[in-house]
């Protein structure tokens, strides 16, 4: 963050000094967990479920911190700040907000990071969102632009309320790109974001069914996520995926520029002519109106195409060649964890860890991955698919799961493996449509799996393991791992 004292924090946000004159410097970074303070930071006391912030102040300002960023008075020099309407706080904050100091410190957070960015001469911020791929996308995109100039991007995937801002106030004088996901859970969220740090490019990568529970239908969350184009300036750029009709009819939602990739023949950056290797790996042809480029992807999965379309068309309107996109695109590495990390044993068992979070999009998209890579040997290879619930879904959950277990039978996944009876219908779906016998086995926990897999992998097997983000899944990848070094 741009240095700041404390008194002149408080005067951003609105709020007064506590226990200080407000001379106290911040030159270090924003952190909301004690553990991460560092010297001359400034610590956000949050209330949560189990804990309160504010009863951590002074253990945060003996640890470094310059003061605290708090919703009422405590024990240590502090910005306290001004109380707002809970109708824009973050649910994760409110859920143990008894009082509404969480929708407080949010505000203020928001506040202090619409000025900071908008204090960094020559600060370009982009944002994406969809419901998926965002936070392989914005990978993407930060690596792509590295070359150019300073990056910040949001580590694993910081993208509501808290993580938005906190990731603004990562920015220095010399960061020249910020490279934003923007998530949300109904209408106005993205507009929100927006208004903290407003991106002057925004790319929408797909409408799917996350968050459907919320939104109640593709078309709102289509109106949700165009949110995005409609706050870019009028010299900024909207880089649309053409593939997809919901997405590629906000264009006329935004007074930008308008950028369309993807594999359809009017795409401006398309891709032509995609192979996949035994890893799923894709290589093709990036043509554009500047010339075309052979792109070499070391990410695993066909779904990067589109990803690495959106990451080529935003540096090419910043000046870059197709050659040099290439380039970039083809050094870019995996960053974020348990995203299609994929892991061969010593006893040739392949491990995919996806298991970061699951909706139905990311799942379909991660089940042709395995599908690619089993049967890219002859013969091919057994494939397992181990699959928790997908959350967020509302009314349409049952039909959502047994779609994916008739997808796997489609696909020709050997082995399903449910877990939990949240994904019950997705065992259903598979039998449905054609399963036998043990192909499709439900089972109640991630140690059930775990022990399961243990008993029946053998050499040669390709393991898929994808679930959302709170069952934690990715514990079964780490126990297969390490099952293979003994």
């Amino acid at each position: 963050m741009i240095a700041l004292t404390l008194a002149e924090i408080a005067k951003i946000v609105g709020g007064r000094l506590h226990a200080t004159d407000g001379t106290p410097v911040v030159t270090g970074s924003i952190e909301f967990d004690t553990r991460k303070v560092t010297e001359g930071g400034l610590f956000l006391a949050l209330p949560g479920e189990r804990v309160d912030g504010h009863d951590f102040a002074a253990q945060a300002v003996a640890s470094g911190a310059a003061g605290v960023l708090a919703g009422r008075e405590v024990d240590a020099p502090a910005v306290i700040a001004p109380p707002v309407e809970t109708k824009h706080a973050n649910a994760y904050v409110l859920a143990g907000d008894k009082t509404g100091d969480g929708a407080a410190v949010l505000a203020a957070l928001a506040k202090l990071a619409r000025y900071v960015t908008d204090q960094i001469k020559d600060l370009t911020i982009v944002g994406i969102t969809g419901s998926a791929g965002k936070t392989s996308t914005k990978d993407l995109i930060a690596q792509v632009l590295r070359p150019v100039g300073d990056v910040v991007a949001p580590p694993e995937s910081f993208n509501n309320e808290l993580g938005h801002p906190w990731t603004a106030l990562r920015s220095t004088e010399d960061t020249k790109f910020l490279v934003l996901e923007l998530s949300a859970r109904g209408i106005g969220h993205i507009a929100n974001l927006c208004e903290i740090a407003p991106p002057k490019f925004g790319a929408v990568l797909n409408v799917g069914t996350a968050h459907l529970g919320e939104f109640g239908s593709r078309e709102g969350i289509a109106q949700g996520k165009g949110e995005l184009v409609e706050a870019l300036p009028e010299d900024g750029v909207a880089v649309l995926n053409a593939d997809d009709p919901l997405v590629a009819g906000m264009a006329s939602r935004t007074k930008a520029k308008v950028v369309l990739v993807g594999e359809n023949p009017n795409a401006d950056v398309r891709a032509a002519d995609i192979e996949l290797d035994e890893q799923a790996r894709a290589s093709f042809t990036l043509k554009t109106a500047k010339g075309d480029a052979r792109v070499k992807l070391a990410l695993n999965g066909p779904h990067q195409v589109g990803n690495a379309l959106v990451a080529a068309a935003i540096a090419l309107e910043l000046g870059a060649t197709p050659a040099e996109v290439a380039e970039r695109l083809g050094a870019a590495e995996r960053v974020s964890a348990h995203r299609m990390v994929i892991t061969d044993r010593p006893d040739g068992v392949t491990v995919i860890d996806d298991a970061y979070n699951a909706n139905p999009d990311s799942v379909r998209a991660a089940l042709k991955a395995l599908a690619t890579i089993s049967r890219a040997t002859t013969p091919a290879r057994r494939s397992w698919a181990v699959l928790g619930p997908m959350a967020e879904l509302g009314d349409d959950a049952v039909r959502e799961h047994d779609e994916i277990g008739r997808l796997a039978v489609r696909l020709d996944i050997s082995k399903l493996v449910v877990i939990g009876d949240a994904a019950r219908a997705m065992h259903q779906g598979a039998h449905l449509e054609g399963s036998w016998g043990e192909e499709s086995v439900l089972v109640p926990d991630a140690d059930a799996a775990i022990a399961l897999l243990r008993a029946e992998i053998r050499p040669g097997d390709v393991v898929l393991v994808k679930a959302s983000n709170a069952y934690r899944l990715w514990r079964i990848a780490e126990a297969l791992l390490e099952a293979g070094t003994k």
